[in-house]
């Protein structure tokens, strides 16, 4: 169940990859190189810090296989058929959902502290993207612009952890939480939400302003 869940997280962010190059104007070796960055950077940033060797995508045909063939049948469809609107953003929610779930099982299964599981969940998360969006030419990229991003990531990795501390078993531990971060992410693509942005300062009269 774990290697399926983690199977569609990565097709997911596969298909974001590609989708993000045709934005870009890439051709679809670039469509290629960013579902593959997208789709295993978060993961590899992770096993580093876990020192887990080997890395998990070296020794899973699988996976790599379903990256290329995800990649390639997003191309051959980009080709045909017109992007859909907002397509990007929820298959990327998807993606976010799933891999910042299993980040976090990786971390407790490593033994990780509670902060520590929660930081590499968010991690696994969102790095694909943020290397996806440089990689495209996008600056801040989509984590510094979108505020209910790396949030709706936190609050699932740490509904996860909640949930195994609780007893809860993987399956619905996983669904719940996964289900959150898609939640909250695309409630704020649709709703508009963003967190409180801080208020530009001005000065006061007669303190250095001219009022």
């Amino acid at each position: 169940m774990l290697h399926v869940l983690y199977l569609a997280g990565v097709a997911a962010f596969a298909a974001s990859g590609v989708l993000a190059a045709y934005r870009a104007n890439m051709d679809p070796f670039g469509g290629l190189v960013l579902a593959f960055a997208a789709s295993i950077s978060g993961g590899t940033m992770r096993d580093l810090i876990l020192d887990r060797r080997p890395l998990y995508w070296t020794h899973d045909w699988v996976l790599l296989t379903v990256i290329i063939c995800v990649g390639v049948g997003t191309i051959v469809y980009l080709r045909f058929w017109k992007l859909p609107h907002k397509s990007l953003l929820v298959v990327d929610a998807v993606g976010l959902s799933v891999v910042t779930v299993i980040g976090a099982r990786a971390a407790i299964e490593a033994g990780a502290t509670p902060l520590a599981v929660i930081i590499l969940a968010v991690l696994t998360g969102v790095a694909g993207e943020v290397i996806r969006d440089v990689l495209c030419g996008e600056f801040p990229p989509l984590l510094l612009r979108e505020d209910v991003y790396a949030i709706a990531a936190l609050a699932g990795a740490s509904c996860y952890l909640l949930l195994h501390h609780l007893g809860v078993t993987y399956t619905p531990a996983a669904v719940v939480s996964a289900g959150l971060v898609f939640a909250l992410r695309m409630g704020a693509v649709y709703l508009g939400l963003h967190l409180p942005r801080p208020q530009q300062l001005r000065p006061r009269p007669g303190r250095g302003g001219t009022g």
